[in-house]
């Protein structure tokens, strides 16, 4: 496990919102932020209930993300916000799977910024997204169209994280055949492609730290898979590093 130094006597706590917290990646995301010193207080929107409860964590249901605009008073004021709502291709019609990866997506950046304009914006897309709309890959298409509308939107700080095999890391009901095949050769596979691979919770790390610590200039960045794998074992490095200083 990473372990986060605490940063408040030299930055200001952040205030973070988490989306799709119910969800592999989020449900690690929600967990290293209630963890983290970085984070005076982490705000869950989701449609079911996380059936935790912590000091920090401000939950709260929301169960139309084609409309966000109720969400305009909890998104006031918000530091930064981690996205990783989403579903899996072919689990849906295609209709729904584009409503979910894009409207959702760029609904809720919408209030988002309208509300917080100076926050952090950390998107789950992944490997092969296609901004450019030519791939016949809907999930390439739709996840690039996704990216394109967070680009344009006008947030000062956008990192958008295109993984490519997500490790569960704890066991899991797989949704489909591929996921089970992938699960089952995963420490072959690590070893033969390690830049094709990511662990969930390492995934879910880099997203919150890169919002958690943005500041100073102005900055968007797209990490394909090989630089997440990059940057965590720079986090790991910093993390281990501080941590030894205070041994």
């Amino acid at each position: 496990m990473m372990t986060t130094t605490n940063q408040a006597g030299s930055a200001r706590q952040k205030s973070i919102v988490i989306v799709g917290a119910t969800g592999m990646v989020g449900g690690y995301a929600l967990r290293y932020a209630l963890e983290n010193p970085a984070v005076a207080c982490v705000t869950s929107i989701g449609r079911r209930n996380l059936g935790i409860s912590h000091p920090k964590l401000k939950e709260v249901l929301h169960s139309d993300f084609a409309d966000c605009s109720s969400l305009a008073g909890v998104l006031s004021d918000q530091d930064a916000a981690v996205f990783c709502l989403g579903a899996y291709t072919g689990a849906l019609p295609d209709a729904e799977f584009r409503k979910i990866t894009v409207d959702y997506t760029v609904e809720f950046a919408r209030v988002l910024h309208d509300n917080s304009p100076d926050a952090a914006f950390s998107f789950l897309s992944g490997n092969g997204a296609d901004p450019t709309g030519r791939s016949r890959i809907a999930f390439a298409r739709y996840k690039g169209e996704a990216e394109k509308a967070l680009e344009a939107s006008g947030f000062s700080y956008l990192y958008i994280f295109r993984p490519a095999y997500i490790y569960p890391v704890e066991p899991r009901k797989e949704p489909n055949f591929t996921y089970r095949l992938l699960r089952g050769i995963y420490p072959v596979f690590r070893v033969l492609f390690p830049n094709q691979v990511i662990p969930a919770d390492d995934l879910a790390k880099a997203m919150v730290d890169v919002v958690v610590c943005a500041t100073g200039e102005a900055r968007n960045h797209v990490f394909e898979n090989r630089e997440i794998r990059a940057l965590v074992k720079t986090l790991y490095a910093s993390a281990n590093s501080k941590q030894g200083r205070r041994l």
